[in-house]
């Protein structure tokens, strides 16, 4: 992973000043990250140099200075996020749309009542009602969105909380947050790194810095001056948030806080904006657009209304109600519901989303862009194979745990005990919840898990050739090499390293069981063996030995002369499962991307074992070809790759990539498990982290976490977020049809010159949340449809209201509202009384507004079943195979007949009790919409051929 040019991140000192005034970066000095860079820098210093520059000393600080210097440059953390309050997470609940017109309805309602000359009761009843509504859809969402932003704090919580440090002399170990710049840190093998520092000290030190770069290998780190150059790429620095996994070193402090590269990526994700998923973009559209047709509607009424001698009040409370009949009131809570309930099923998958409306956006997503080891690997170095004597052997089994075998163990013996003493790793069995892990290079640590599936033991092998020098690895030699006693005079050099680098140094090889000459035709069998290996991904060391004179021989005698033993190959294994989840994402039209901060050679190598790269050329691109492209250039590159690697890349040129792809309209993705991953998780569509094997910064920024850190469950979940959309077009065509049967009836009273209301607002909340509410919540939890995953996901800008949405939610309306206006009007004509004659108290009146409300919650039974199949018959699906459904609507009607029949209830809704023949009338007025409904989709089957069958 490269930073962005020209950032060191390290201190610096200036020219035009003594070291004691130079500006060190922390959290005091400057919130981006230190002081500008001058020509002299940290990595570029000698180690007395480094003392100087950060007036530091061999000695470390004294106790009076590093109490000076926290004073000026604060503590060494993260600042935390400031959480808003309880109230104004529930206070947000009210900015709703709906909730914001609901209330002025409800206040305006509220006023009138008090304006009445008398006061009618039923009035402040529809007043407290329309403010009940809102108070429980605030409560509900409150309860199913509440969660606290916690990304800082994670972040802060993967700092050491203590470190040692040498002051005045004499170690100490000090809470991390007392680090100061200047201050002498102690390091050995499993530290974590406390604060960005610089080597003036180090003795096999290398750390693992996936945190910051994505990159799984470990890297060693020397304490000389290197080139000046971006921090990460320092070979003498160790950076807040890293772990050191091998050796010990002293280092100074050169940037504490927010001036850390850690610091810079806590910025970056503090900075990073949550997106708003498509849903959320369609309901608040939706929201508009219903809100402006009731407002207009409900005025028009008026308009028409008052000029005909109506009193102006009850004029007003009934374009009121009319405008009640057009909100749906328990839309905002069975929406929160029934995505809890695809929260729930996701969980039982292993995926844990922690915002409801991300369960939809997952059935959208038409990219993925998906982060390398942990992910798609298993991040853990596994030796698959052996060369020695011109034969492979295979070596089964993965993971650090020794189970497997080699094949012919005994012909790569030798070979695999020498490459165990020349390793510095060990292996740490299962403790507790872990299973076997490694400490220090995972490199080494595979091949002391590959000599344990040949029947060597590394320790006894130890103990019995003692170590007594060693000559550590750098990136120059590009090999390491110990020296061990064999013997009571004899001493046996190991050495390890590069194919080429080595090879040069041998004149012999291990042949058949016995020494023979290295000729140039058994040099050129041994390079195309490596080749071979590496054209397969495999990361390739080859082993070599030799007799030396002396427990410490020159660096120039071990490393000549030597005998070759053989070549190991080793690869971070994918996932099993991750291959099938590949396919299932190609068939469902998704696009997955590599983003990576390893080698783009072994970028390619996984990505052809999981099926991401299936052609001969993929797109590859780093972070500095990145880096050279515009946004234009960007744009053509994501556009043109068909398979696209991106390699080398840094938490910027990370969320690069996410915007461009959201400026080309698609849905993004984005997993990940390293700190360096966070602030792309949060800016994708969906942050998808790892569970069991992320970081803590990552799972909090993302929305969704993987708790097995299967890259399957994001298939799996894909499939339920589609399902979830679909169900929630369900429920929207059930909930807005009944709004049409609301309406209807007003409209025609209107228009006829009827009065009074055929359906007073009361009445019309008893429905939309007493009658509805489970039936759209039961809807909601239709199960997965099979054929979820076969087609392309849906576009970005497709609205949720399409056009057969709107088609079938007319369809459905259009025949309720024609027979509760049937039935009303039947019922005050077969009364006999002319309409001017008809008051609120006349037993006519509310026995005809009791059979409005009851023929709409007996269609709206109907309604459901119909609705739960698009094209299919729902008697082919079954009518009890939702058995929910068929209890939801058996409620709503059973609630019915308490507001017909209950004295307490009937005072509240007005309402009257109905005859048998009545509810007989209305069931029949039910059946024929479901029959309609049938007709329409055994035409709409005639019509559509479909060549994978009917489908729902």
């Amino acid at each position: 992973m490269k930073p962005e040019p020209g950032r060191s991140g390290t201190a610096t000192v200036r020219e035009d000043g003594p070291p004691n005034d130079a500006e060190l970066p922390g959290t005091g000095p400057s919130p981006v990250g230190g002081p500008e860079p001058s020509a002299l820098s940290v990595p570029a210093l000698t180690a007395p140099e480094v003392f100087a520059a950060l007036n530091g000393s061999p000695r470390g600080l004294s106790a009076a200075e590093a109490s000076a210097r926290q004073t000026r440059y604060g503590p060494n953390e993260l600042p935390g996020v400031g959480r808003g309050h309880v109230w104004r997470r529930l206070a947000a609940q009210f900015t709703d749309l709906f909730a914001v017109v609901l209330l002025v309805s409800s206040l305006i309602t509220f006023l009138a009542y008090t304006l009445e000359e008398p006061r009618d009761p039923a009035t402040l009843q529809l007043a407290l009602a329309i403010l009940g509504v809102v108070l429980l859809n605030a409560g509900i969402g409150f309860a199913q969105e509440y969660s606290a932003e916690r990304t800082a704090e994670s972040l802060q919580a993967m700092v050491p909380h203590t470190c040692r440090v040498l002051r005045d002399g004499e170690p100490q170990e000090l809470p991390a947050r007392e680090l100061v710049p200047g201050d002498l840190v102690l390091l050995e093998a499993g530290d974590a790194v406390s604060a960005d520092c610089r080597l003036v000290e180090a003795h096999d030190v290398a750390v693992n810095n996936a945190a910051l770069t994505g990159e799984s290998d470990a890297v060693a780190r020397v304490a000389d001056p290197v080139p000046d150059g971006p921090a990460l790429e320092a070979r003498n620095c160790v950076f807040m948030g890293t772990d050191v996994v091998a050796g010990t070193g002293r280092a100074v402090v050169c940037a504490i806080g927010t001036a850390t590269e850690f610091g810079r990526i806590f910025r970056l994700t503090a900075e990073a904006p949550r997106q708003q998923t498509p849903l959320q973009r369609q309901v608040a559209a939706m929201a508009r657009r219903v809100a402006g047709v009731a407002l207009a509607t409900g005025a028009l009424l008026f308009a028409i209304r008052a000029p005909g001698g109506q009193p102006f009040v009850d004029t007003f409370v009934f374009s009121l109600g009319v405008m009640v009949a057009l909100v749906p009131e328990g839309l905002p809570a069975t929406l929160s519901v029934s995505l809890a309930i695809g929260v729930r099923r996701m969980a039982r998958k292993h995926a844990l989303v922690k915002q409801l409306l991300a369960v939809e956006a997952l059935g959208s997503t038409s990219v993925v862009c998906t982060d390398k080891t942990g992910t798609l690997t298993q991040a853990e170095m596994t030796v698959v194979q052996l060369w020695a004597g011109g034969v492979a052997h295979a070596v089964s089994g993965v993971g650090y745990g020794p189970v497997g075998e080699v094949a012919d163990a005994g012909a790569v013996r030798e070979l695999l005990r020498t490459a165990a003493l020349c390793s510095n790793a060990r292996l740490v069995p299962p403790a507790g919840r872990e299973g076997w892990r490694v400490l220090g290079d995972t490199t080494e640590g595979a091949l002391l898990v590959a000599a344990g599936k040949a029947g060597l033991d590394p320790a006894e092998e130890e103990a019995r050739t003692p170590r007594v020098a060693e000559y550590p690895f750098d990136s120059d030699r590009k090999l390491m090499s110990t020296v061990h006693r064999d013997g009571d005079d004899t001493y046996v050099a190991c050495v390890k390293g590069a194919p080429l680098e080595l090879l040069a140094r041998c004149d012999a090889v291990e042949w058949e069981g016995a020494r023979a000459p290295l000729t140039d035709a058994l040099r050129d069998r041994v390079v195309a063996a490596a080749d071979g290996m590496a054209a397969e991904g495999l990361r390739v060391l080859a082993v070599a030995r030799r007799q030396v004179a002396g427990a410490h021989p020159a660096l120039g005698d071990v490393e000549s002369g030597l005998t070759l033993l053989g070549l190991t190959g080793m690869y971070d294994p994918p996932r099993p499962e991750v291959r099938d989840a590949v396919d299932a994402c190609r068939r469902a039209g998704i696009r997955i991307v590599m983003v990576t901060g390893d080698h783009p050679l072994t970028a390619e190598a996984v990505a052809r074992r999981v099926g991401i790269v299936r052609g001969p050329a993929p797109s590859v691109a780093t972070g500095a070809q990145l880096d050279a492209l515009d946004d234009a250039g960007l744009d053509a590159l994501l556009a043109d790759s068909a398979e696209l690697l991106l390699c080398r890349v840094s938490p910027e040129h990370k969320m690069r990539v996410v915007t461009a792809f959201q400026r080309r309209g698609e849905v993004v993705a984005v997993t990940g498990d390293g700190a360096n991953d966070a602030p792309a998780l949060k800016h994708a569509d969906i942050g998808v982290a790892m569970g069991a094997s992320g970081t803590d910064v990552a799972r909090e920024a993302a929305v969704m976490v993987l708790l097995d850190d299967s890259f399957a469950s994001i298939s799996t979940a894909v499939g339920l977020g589609r399902s979830v959309y679909r169900n929630i077009r369900k429920f929207l065509i059930y909930l807005f049809s009944h709004n049409i049967a609301e309406l209807a009836p007003i409209l025609a009273a209107t228009f006829a010159g009827f009065p009074l209301v055929p359906i007073t607002a009361v009445q019309v909340l008893a429905i939309d949340l007493g009658s509805d509410v489970l039936p759209a919540l039961a809807l909601g939890a239709e199960p997965m449809e099979r054929d979820v995953m076969d087609s392309p996901p849906r576009p970005r800008r497709e609205r949720l209201f399409s056009a057969s949405v709107m088609g079938r939610i007319l369809f459905l309306g259009g025949i309720q509202a024609i027979g509760v206006c049937a039935v009303f009007f039947w019922h005050i004509h077969a009364s006999g009384i002319p309409y001017a004659d008809f008051t609120k108290t006349d037993p006519v009146y509310r026995e005809a507004i009791t059979m409005v409300q009851a023929g709409i919650v007996v269609s709206q039974f109907f309604n459901a079943l119909a609705v739960r199949t698009d094209r299919q018959s729902v008697f082919r699906v079954g009518l009890l195979s939702n058995p929910w459904l068929l209890a939801a609507g058996g409620f709503g009607i059973g609630l019915m007949a308490a507001i017909s029949y209950a004295p307490p209830l009937q005072a509240v809704f007005d309402t009257a009790p109905l005859a048998p023949a009545d509810w007989a009338v209305l069931t029949g007025f039910g059946a024929l919409l479901l029959a309609a409904e049938e007709l329409r989709k055994w035409v709409l089957r005639r019509r559509v051929a479909a060549p994978k069958g009917e489908t729902r």
